[in-house]
């Protein structure tokens, strides 16, 4: 499945490749949020050919990642995009300035469609409304930002929340916690 990746500056990347149908996963692109356990175990079969017997410790432990792989539950942390040239513009500009506030009806003279359309078009590319494709969209920036060590009220800013608290109603609707408390519990969850 065609998709991409961004990762931020202090990320590590490994890529898992896993056999179709030799465990059952989910069928479309997602992110999992992965256990430490799990990360370990990816870590530790990144050091090591990707040709190994079953029968052999690197093959043992293959064995328990797939297994617990598929425990790990689905976070919704991506953006659809498309290739459709008027929804691609809008998708290349609101992240290059996400604190643009356009409207609907604004996106759609830039475009050359009306609110409707652009609304319809939308829905259509990506499966969602607009409002939750930017918001979407500001999720992620914002995840990227705060795990680079940027302060709650920064990434408020840059995202044009008018007030630091409606951004964080924003990430605890989105994220199910407030950002302190999802960070919190990513780098606790690390120290176990």
């Amino acid at each position: 499945m065609p998709h991409s990746v961004r990762a931020t500056a202090n990320a590590r990347i490994c890529y898992l490749f896993v056999q179709p149908g030799s465990v059952q996963l989910p069928d479309q692109c997602c992110t999992l949020s992965i256990s430490p356990l799990v990360r370990e175990l990816i870590l530790d079969m990144a050091d090591h050919r990707s040709a190994y017997d079953p029968d052999s410790p690197t093959g043992r432990k293959a064995f328990v990642l797939l297994e617990e792989l598929t425990k790990m539950p689905v976070e919704w942390l991506y953006v659809p995009t498309s290739s459709e040239p008027r929804m691609s513009r809008i998708a290349k500009m609101l992240p290059d300035n996400p604190a643009d506030r356009r409207t609907l009806a604004e996106w759609g003279k830039l475009v050359a469609m009306s609110e409707r359309s652009v609304a319809r078009l939308v829905q259509r590319e990506t499966g969602l409304t607009f409002g939750r494709w930017r918001q979407q969209l500001h999720l992620i920036v914002a995840m990227s930002q705060l795990a680079a060590g940027q302060p709650v009220q920064r990434v408020a800013g840059h995202l044009g929340y008018e007030s630091v608290t409606a951004f964080i109603m924003m990430f605890k609707k989105a994220a199910g916690t407030p950002p302190a408390r999802y960070f919190a519990e990513l780098t606790r969850s690390d120290d176990s």
